[in-house]
């Protein structure tokens, strides 16, 4: 038999069927604590740049095969950006249409994005009474759907699928990649799907895991006052309906400039370049650290990647702006 003849080829039939399996690093050059091992899921290695493709593969393909989403089906939802694309992502592959409403703080690559994938989009310009756009996107999503048929609303922040495309994707490749138990987990929140489903999953494992929320100042979720935040990705101004407050040990609130500057300090150390959720939980960890354990073995999700945060985190000017805001306060 020839050598050719032996060799399994490994062939995706879509980009969506690389969803997943990302790898786990050791930030040792960002946390140098000899005692502390601060460990980091990629999710930014998803194809479409963020965790957010598995839930938009999960509900989208699930929603095929139960019927609820047919052929040719209208999707509509509410995003600041990663799930739109990675929605859009899905359209494109199972020929679906799928219109994003958006809002003004929606990254101008985002939407350029979008509108590449065949995205229709809709932007709202009307703030709500919590100084955020939430509630607004989410009003127009109601309306365009009462307004057409064919249109299924994804409604991420209620979708039970949502945690479940994490509990069965992100926490359980945790669950396999790690031997030695983590004590903490640290994840950003918005909709809570993500760092709820791996935690389900990872505390049927490692049943003494403590769960860290990382929201950002302004965001309502955990019954803080709302404000202005200027970040996409993280917090939002509505209490998701998938919250369950008394799975998640501790909040901690990071600010735009924190999360900034720990985006920077994550690419400077580790030549990771990440969003502004993501250099939210590198900020939190670091709050964190001092009072943790000794020894102490921490596992941090890491949302997105950073090349669509460019014109935010990454601009000084930016930056500066949002340092000044914070010193008016």
């Amino acid at each position: 038999m020839a050598v050719a003849d032996t060799v399994t080829e490994s062939i995706a039939e879509s980009v969506f069927q690389c969803v997943g399996n990302t790898p786990v690093v050791a930030l040792n050059r960002l946390f140098p604590d000899p005692d502390v091992e601060v460990l980091a899921k990629l999710e930014l290695m998803n194809p479409g740049g963020s965790m957010k493709d598995r839930s938009a593969r999960y509900i989208v393909e699930c929603g095929l095969q139960e019927g609820t989403i047919r052929p040719g089906s209208h999707l509509v939802e509410s995003s600041s950006g990663n799930f739109g694309i990675a929605l859009a992502i899905a359209a494109r592959i199972h020929g679906l249409r799928f219109t994003c409403v958006l809002d003004p703080k929606t990254a101008a690559s985002n939407v350029a994005i979008l509108r590449q994938l065949g995205a229709s989009i809709e932007v709202v310009t009307e703030p709500d009474a919590f100084g955020g756009y939430l509630h607004s996107r989410i009003r127009r999503v109601r309306e365009i759907v009462a307004a057409d048929p064919g249109a299924v609303w994804i409604n991420q922040y209620a979708n039970d699928r949502n945690w479940q495309a994490h509990y069965h994707g992100t926490g359980a490749e945790l669950a396999a990649q790690l031997v030695r138990p983590p004590a903490y987990l640290f994840g950003a929140v918005s909709t809570t799907g993500s760092l709820l489903g791996c935690a389900r999953r990872l505390r049927e494992t490692f049943p003494d895991l403590r769960v860290v929320a990382v929201d950002a100042v302004g965001s309502v979720i955990f019954g803080a006052p709302a404000g202005p935040r200027e970040i996409p990705g993280i917090g939002a101004s509505r209490v998701p309906e998938l919250l369950r407050a008394a799975e998640i040990d501790d909040v901690l609130y990071v600010d735009d400039v924190e999360a900034a500057e720990g985006c920077r300090d994550l690419l400077a150390a580790e030549g990771i370049l990440a969003g502004g959720s993501t250099g939210a939980v590198v900020a939190a960890v670091r709050r964190a650290l001092p009072g943790l354990p000794r020894p102490c073995r921490v596992v941090a999700v890491f949302p997105d990647r950073g090349d669509r945060y460019l014109d935010l985190v990454y601009d000084d000017d930016w930056l500066a702006a949002a340092r000044q805001r914070r010193a008016a306060r």
